[in-house]
């Protein structure tokens, strides 16, 4: 009992002390505390929060100079554009010359050679042009009728009443009840100008589309049985891209050179023919080909 009591009055002694520090220490704190100034409660907390600051730099300071002692982790350098192709592609560019200007009979002879893939690839050309499609004159825009053709099952549409021959669909109505289900089951919408009015509803369907009918590619016209001839034929339109660059298909791997060639000369003379007065000295820039995922092939520009 006597030891129990000892050690409880250990205790109070103990608490008793740690009362009157506390005591002293708040005392202090009022005291030491100023009503303005760097020992105000104010100012005591911004030098707290400053310090706490200026610690937390240090230790940012410390991590980074431990992570520019570590040894650093080699990259590996990126791969060139030609090797990330595939097998066939690669295999197949090298037989192309980098450096060299080619004939377009040359150019023909090997893009058909170099193309790398099974199906019937169709033949690109493109070709770059001194013009700047922002003015009016110079957005060169055309259309022609390919002297082999392109190769492709063309689905034709005429929006007339008469009667067509060779059209898919034809009839105002009918093509109407298909646009209002959302329905396009053609690839080439003609029109004859009376009946365009009709189609400004579906504007926004067919616009983005490259379907609406426009008279400079010959889609809106009078003589119906004529354009559904020709489009049937193979009639192409182009029209250089915000680059000044025309991209357009002229035929396939299976039409052989010879045909390739008659039909990319009908483009090369109708891009010629189509030059603005406004454009002086150089007109074409470049001219390269390739086929469907094949590589370029750069043509001498006299070709045109």
């Amino acid at each position: 009992m006597a030891k129990a009591k000892d050690e409880a009055a250990k205790v109070e002694e103990k608490e008793a002390v740690v009362a009157e520090e506390t005591q002293v220490t708040e005392t202090a704190k009022k005291t030491t505390t100023a009503k303005a100034g760097k020992r105000s409660a104010k100012g005591q907390e911004e030098a707290e929060a400053k310090a706490e600051k200026i610690e937390a730099q240090q230790h940012r300071a410390e991590d980074k100079a431990e992570e520019a002692e570590k040894p650093k982790q080699q990259q590996k350098p990126a791969r060139s554009r030609l090797e990330r192709q595939g097998k066939k592609f690669q295999e197949s560019s090298k037989l192309v010359e980098k450096e060299k200007v080619y004939t377009l009979s040359e150019a023909i002879a090997l893009a058909v050679k170099t193309s790398p893939v099974k199906f019937d690839a169709t033949v690109e050309v493109h070709v770059n042009l001194n013009v700047d499609p922002r003015h009016a004159d110079q957005n060169i825009r055309d259309n022609l009728v390919l002297p082999a053709g392109t190769g492709k099952k063309v689905r034709v549409a005429v929006f007339a009443d008469e009667d067509t021959d060779n059209a898919d669909v034809a009839g105002v109505e009918t093509i109407i009840k298909q646009l209002d289900k959302g329905q396009i089951n053609f690839d080439i919408l003609i029109s004859t100008p009376a009946n365009m009015a009709k189609l400004g509803k579906y504007a926004r369907t067919l616009g983005p589309r490259g379907l609406m009918p426009n008279p400079k590619s010959g889609t809106v016209t009078t003589e119906i049985q004529k354009a559904v001839a020709e489009a049937k034929a193979g009639r192409v339109e182009y029209r250089v891209d915000s680059t000044g660059i025309i991209h357009l298909g002229a035929g396939k791997v299976s039409f052989g050179e010879k045909k390739i060639e008659d039909n990319i000369r009908a483009i090369f003379a109708s891009i010629k023919g189509n030059k603005p007065a406004s454009v002086k000295g150089t007109y074409v820039k470049a001219i390269h080909l390739a086929t469907t995922m094949g590589p370029s092939i750069t043509v001498a520009v006299s070709e045109i």
